[in-house]
């Protein structure tokens, strides 16, 4: 059994004091399993809470994964909790019918379910955090958990004493009062307190990675490193510092190079590519993290990939989860669920034949047509307004998007060109071009609004009709 030099109780008071404070006269949720620890953490609470300031509400829920065993868990849980003087909520969940539908492991099922719950039972009885009665020993599974699945450094953090949790229902605050107190301690608690806690026959069972990591890995790494305990946790320690540094660099940094626009973020592409690869990780996870709330569902492959790509051409793609695109332009990246509503250009699905003279309406836009002479023509220096040779357009023009078969020759030059590789060399974004309008002849284009005219098109000393085009957001 571990000695300890103080009782638990004035231990998880300081521990709480300096890591996770509680605020007073708060109302705090306490999640119990019926497990040695959770049982030790609310027994523990209910001792310290004059001197907190506070008020307890335990709560549990059934996974319905263990039959008679998880009704005999809650029974324990409302029993305990009766006899303590707290408040309790207990309720059911499928847990099972959850992992079918969203198609994932059952462990993450449990989890997601877990919270989920929690979050709105916090709501409910208006608690802004909730206790869980993670360990130490947990903190050490989760940092090798974390480097099997290649977390990064952040994952090598493991567990933190307090954490943000954003569910559908509310952002709750997770709290971990025994991250310094072993499993041994915990039961030695229970069984000095005879509280008599449930044990879960689920952690025999090798199939989920925690229990194999718990297990088998750690008595194996033990045979190596007597102290890998306190290895392991002399690493979090320092890759949570060194992700602190990382994190406060990256905070100063993301309003230089970023801005988000509605539900998407624009970087600047060339300053991001000339910083260090660790900050170039610190923004895009911050960036991630401001579209989505959290971090749940990023891997540090989702960071690599986005790191790969930061290199690529422009027009390129990638597909991350959440249902987010982060895209490569010509000077900068997206990352958002809907680049193309950052397009200054709206849909154009449809042709439409130009009123001339006059006055045509088609989707997103109002087109101004007018006949004028070379004596009466006014440059606007407008992109969006433009004049023409009208004897060398005609009257037969439409707006249209763009065709895979389209050439035009642009202002200045010679010979034809094909409209794509116009649109890439004018840094046109990919995701706009279906956008750009193009107003064409039976014969030529001779305009890709916003751009460039046909040099066919242009007005010389011997045009006689002048037509100007003038397209408006509608």
């Amino acid at each position: 059994m571990e000695k300890r030099k103080k009782p638990l109780e004035p231990r998880i008071l300081g521990f709480i004091q300096e890591h996770c404070p509680i605020p007073s006269q708060s109302r705090l949720l306490v999640a119990i399993s019926g497990g040695p620890d959770s049982v030790c953490l609310l027994h523990i609470l209910v001792k310290l809470k004059e001197e907190l300031g506070i008020e307890l509400h335990a709560t549990h829920i059934n996974h319905q994964l263990r039959g008679a065993e998880s009704e005999a868990d809650a029974q324990y849980v409302f029993d305990l909790a009766q006899s303590l003087g707290v408040p309790v909520t207990i309720e059911k969940r499928d847990v099972a019918g959850y992992q079918t539908q969203k198609r994932i492991s059952l462990e993450e099922a449990a989890r997601e379910v877990r919270y989920n719950f929690l979050a709105q039972t916090a709501k409910a009885i208006g608690a802004s955090q909730v206790a869980i009665g993670h360990t130490r020993d947990d903190h050490i599974e989760t940092i090798l958990m974390h480097l099997i699945r290649g977390s990064g450094t952040r994952g090598l953090q493991g567990l933190a004493p307090h954490v943000k949790w954003q569910t559908a229902d509310a952002v709750i605050t997770v709290v971990r009062p025994l991250l310094e107190v072993s499993r041994v301690e915990t039961a030695s608690y229970c069984q000095e307190h005879s509280l008599m806690p449930r044990l879960d026959s689920s952690n025999l069972s090798l199939s989920p990675l925690r229990n194999r990591i718990r297990l088998r890995l750690l008595p194996l790494l033990k045979g190596y490193n007597p102290k890998i305990a306190e290895a392991l946790l002399r690493t979090a320690r320092i890759a949570a510092d060194d992700v602190a540094s990382l994190e406060e660099a990256g905070d100063r940094l993301w309003h230089q190079v970023a801005q988000r626009r509605g539900n998407t973020i624009i970087l600047d592409k060339e300053p991001i590519l000339n910083l260090p690869p660790a900050l170039k990780r610190q923004v895009l996870r911050l960036s991630l993290e401001k579209l989505i709330g959290n971090l749940k569902d990023i891997e540090a492959r989702h960071i690599e990939e986005m790191m790969n790509a930061l290199s690529k051409p422009a027009g390129r793609s990638l597909n991350l989860p959440g249902g987010l695109t982060f895209s490569i332009e010509y000077d900068r990246y997206l990352l958002g669920k809907d680049s193309l509503a950052l397009s200054p250009l709206p849909p154009l699905e449809q042709e439409l034949t130009l009123t001339i003279p006059g006055e045509t309406t088609l989707a997103g836009w109002h087109v101004v047509a007018n006949l004028t002479n070379r004596a009466q023509m006014v440059e606007k220096g407008d992109r969006l307004t433009a004049h023409f040779d009208f004897d060398n357009t005609g009257d037969n023009l439409v707006v249209r998007n763009r065709k895979p078969s389209d050439r035009f020759c642009p202002l200045g030059m010679s010979h034809p060109k094909k409209l794509g590789e116009f649109m890439i060399d004018a840094k046109i974004p990919r995701l706009w071009r279906k956008r750009v309008p193009i107003v064409s002849s039976p014969q030529q284009i001779i305009w890709v609004v916003g751009w460039r005219i046909d040099d066919r098109a242009k007005v010389t000393e011997n045009t006689k009709r002048v037509l100007c085009l003038e397209f408006r957001r509608g």
